[in-house]
Order: structure tokens, then C-alpha cells, then sequence
């Protein structure tokens, strides 16, 4: 891999808020959703994901800084090679390193080119893991599903998600991750839950919202209507005399929540009148007027 701050376009050392808000925006700009077909963006998708999976692990990227590893995790070369002369003949030779430093374990030049082996052990170290995000409608986020996901570089997985989920939420899948170093266990993947808007529902922590429109019948003499909620069409009772801005709760209709009590649904009515101003109810209205004022606003206020 190429060095992980040049892949995501951010300074060397760039601390660990700028890389990551670097990784957003390229994975926003690369996602193979928004360019499909385009190998060339899928692979560079892959190589900023990559990176990204690299710099996150603090302790990795403070090591990388440090110039102790390189952009593949692998420890930096660090071979010495001692020359002395001798006294006499002017004759040039390489001196045993063991020698010049008693019990000090020489490196093993060869150790660089096979994950780090000393003379005589294996190092075993965990595979890297693999971050991912996935984008999930926000029906599927409530109820649960089940999706298919590529990871960059890997297999095909199946996401499991699990009812309540929420925008942000991170899924870890077990040894889903790079391969281990020397026999050292797989990393995991780690996949980050992007729940898209809905056109009529909002989430409020355990509970769902939406607004409905009701016509000037319907609030003022009362009426049963359908409503949509994250579980299909259901019939509310709306109370005769009804406002906008008049809240109604459909119990038990809100986000799953593990081992507790489901939220509820809160519908907001909204009263609407007819399109175009209708002659015979303006007449009704006004003669009713007469006889019935009633309060909407402070008339006090702006004048204190």
C-alpha cells in the first residue's frame, strides 16, 4: 500500500479527527453505489478504506510516524553491517555482530522478508481489521435485515441488523478481517450502519414520528384514518375537535429496544383546509363567527 496519508490526501502525522474526516469524504465521493461499473473508482474506494483501516489504530499509526513500520505494518529494515580492518596486511573483513556484542541477538536479514521471523521463532501477531460502511433504509434499521456486503479486498459477507438500529452503529463480524501474521488469529470487520432519511418518519431516540395531514371534517367532528407506520397502514381514532399541532400515540409502533419494552409512534396532526376557498363554508364560517370568538393569540404581546 502506498503511504496511508498520501492515499487519503491529509498531511504527514495529521492527527486521528482530520483523518477520519478525510476517510468520510472520499468514501462518500468513491462509493461504488455512486459509480457503478467504474472499476477504476471501486479499487481506489478500496485503497482509501484501506488506509483509513491502517491510521485508526492508534497505537499502528503512532508506530508508522515513528518510522518503526512501514505502510504494510511490517517492521522497517534496521540492518547494520559492522566493517573493521585489520591490523595489518590492510586486508578488509566483516565482523561477527555477535561478537562485538556478546549475548545481543543479531537481526535476521531475512527476517523482513518473511513477517518478521528471528533465528529459531515465529512472531504471531492478529490480522488488521477491515472497516466498511453500509447504507440502510430506515424501515430495514428499525425492523432488522439481512444484506450482502463486499468487503474491499474480501469476500462476500451477510450483514445480520439487528432491529433498533441506529445511524452510526458499528457491527462487528468475527474473524472477517485480514489474515494473521505467522498463524496469528484474522482481524474482524467492523461495519458502520449509515441509515438513510425516510420521507415521513423521524426517529427520537426509542420512539418514531411522523405528521399527518387531517381535513377540516375530520378534526372537527372526529373520524378513523390510516396512517403508515414502520409496520404497514394502521387505523388511528382521531378525537373530535382535534388541532394542528394535536399529538396521538400509536403504542408499542417504535424502535425494538434489546431486552426492554418497544417505543411508541407519535403522530402529529396537521388540519388542512380545501385547496381553493370554498364560497358556502366562507358564509358558514362567518356567520358562525359572529356568534362564537374565541382566543388564538396573546394580543398583549408587542406591547409590553
Amino acid at each position: 500500500m502506498r503511504d496511508p496519508y498520501g492515499v487519503l490526501g491529509v498531511s504527514k502525522g495529521a492527527d486521528a479527527k482530520d483523518v477520519k474526516a478525510a476517510y468520510r469524504k472520499l468514501a462518500r465521493e468513491l462509493h461504488p453505489d455512486l459509480h457503478p461499473g467504474d472499476a477504476g473508482a471501486e479499487e481506489r474506494f478500496k485503497e482509501v478504506a484501506a488506509a483509513y483501516d491502517f491510521l485508526r489504530d492508534a497505537d499502528r499509526k503512532a508506530r508508522y510516524d515513528r518510522g518503526e513500520i512501514d505502510a504494510t505494518g511490517a517492521p522497517t529494515a534496521q540492518r547494520t553491517f559492522y566493517r573493521t580492518y585489520a591490523d595489518s596486511g590492510g586486508g578488509e573483513r566483516y565482523a561477527d555482530p555477535r561478537a562485538a556484542f556478546g549475548d545481543f541477538e543479531a537481526f535476521d536479514m531475512f527476517a523482513d522478508l518473511f513477517g518478521g521471523r528471528r533465528a529459531g521463532r515465529t512472531t504471531h501477531s492478529r490480522g488488521a481489521d477491515v472497516r466498511y460502511t453500509l447504507d440502510v433504509d430506515f424501515v430495514d434499521a428499525i425492523k432488522g435485515a439481512t444484506r450482502a456486503l463486499e468487503m474491499p479486498g474480501g469476500p462476500h459477507l451477510r450483514v445480520t441488523i439487528p432491529p433498533g438500529s441506529a445511524d452510526g452503529h458499528v457491527l462487528r463480524l468475527r474473524r472477517q478481517g485480514r489474515p494473521g501474521v505467522g498463524g496469528g488469529d484474522p482481524g474482524d470487520a467492523l461495519i458502520e450502519l449509515h441509515v438513510r432519511p425516510h420521507s415521513a418518519f423521524t426517529r427520537d431516540g426509542a420512539n418514531v414520528r411522523s405528521e399527518v395531514a387531517v381535513s377540516l371534517p375530520e378534526a372537527v367532528l372526529g373520524a378513523r384514518i390510516q396512517v403508515p407506520t414502520v409496520d404497514g397502514p394502521v387505523t388511528l381514532t382521531v378525537p373530535k375537535g382535534s388541532n394542528t399541532g394535536s399529538r396521538l400515540r400509536l403504542k408499542g409502533k417504535g424502535v425494538p429496544a434489546a431486552g426492554g419494552p418497544r417505543g411508541d409512534h407519535y403522530v402529529t396532526l396537521k388540519v388542512m383546509l380545501p385547496d381553493r376557498p370554498d364560497p358556502v363554508l366562507a358564509e358558514f364560517v362567518a356567520e358562525w363567527a359572529k356568534t362564537h370568538p374565541y382566543p388564538v393569540r396573546d394580543e398583549r404581546r408587542g406591547t409590553e
